[in-house]
């Protein structure tokens, strides 16, 4: 039994467990708790009160398989008021995650704040759902996911939440709780269902740009996904938190034909 996806077992070695079970393959990490783990490892690094992270890149160079690995960072490019910092997560000798941030300079521009992305309707209007009982993985069985009546296959507004925290023994910032969720949306508004004689459709990276500083525990995931007739294909999402849209992410798909059995 464990209360979170991650142990820590060094100054930058960690060791995940069921709960950051993958849904492609059992013997790999999904890309959520992933992303949050190494965004905690960003926010940790020569950490500055005056800046935040803006956009944040993960590159997926391969499987991420379970287990121990090592998350390494560094400043790519350092500044009085913009800043590139870089993580790499490393197994078996492999890196299997690389992730890059710009860090902004934060000011006062409340007089011309404003959003153009639709904020989603609240989590008190969503409904229980078990759509996702057809992806295996104990990460996905971590989650507790409510839907916006109308979610179909391809298009579709969800809310999802977990109980468990990213690092065993170590509190876990709203910032890092929520976009370790952000990868869900690849599954929760798929075209087609996974699973033998249908199609399998990994996500290659994903994109975020955060426009607002998220917080709470709810995140939003306004959805949409395209396949092309290549056998490429993208998942598009307006983030939202409790009090309305704070970013977008883009993920990247290689669509394939799964055999019959």
């Amino acid at each position: 039994m464990t209360d979170s996806y991650y142990r820590q077992l060094g100054d930058s070695r960690f060791e995940s467990t069921i709960l950051a079970q993958g849904a492609w393959n059992p013997e790999e990490q999904h890309m959520a708790p992933v992303s949050g783990l190494i965004t905690h490892c960003l926010e940790e690094h020569e950490p500055r009160p005056d800046m935040r992270m803006a956009r944040i890149s993960y590159e997926i160079l391969g499987m991420i398989p379970g287990g121990e690995f090592e998350v390494t960072t560094k400043t790519i490019r350092p500044g009085r008021t913009i800043e590139l910092i870089q993580a790499e997560m490393s197994a078996g000798g492999r890196t299997a995650v690389r992730a890059t941030a710009w860090r902004l300079i934060k000011g006062d521009t409340a007089a011309v704040a404003a959003f153009e992305d639709e904020a989603m309707p609240g989590v008190e209007q969503a409904v229980t759902w078990d759509g996702m009982d057809e992806w295996p993985g104990g990460y996905i069985a971590s989650l507790d996911i409510r839907v916006i009546p109308g979610h179909r296959r391809g298009r579709g507004q969800a809310w999802i939440n977990s109980p468990y925290g990213m690092i065993e023994g170590l509190e876990t910032t709203d910032f890092v709780h929520l976009l370790g969720l952000v990868d869900t949306a690849n599954g929760v508004s798929s075209r087609v269902p996974p699973g033998p004689g249908s199609f399998m459709f990994p996500n290659l990276d994903l994109q975020m740009h955060l426009y607002r500083q998220p917080s709470g525990e709810w995140l939003g995931l306004d959805t949409k996904v395209s396949f092309a007739d290549d056998g490429v294909g993208l998942t598009s999402t307006v983030l939202n938190d409790v009090d309305g849209p704070f970013g977008r992410a883009e993920q990247i798909l290689t669509v394939r034909q799964l055999p019959a059995d």
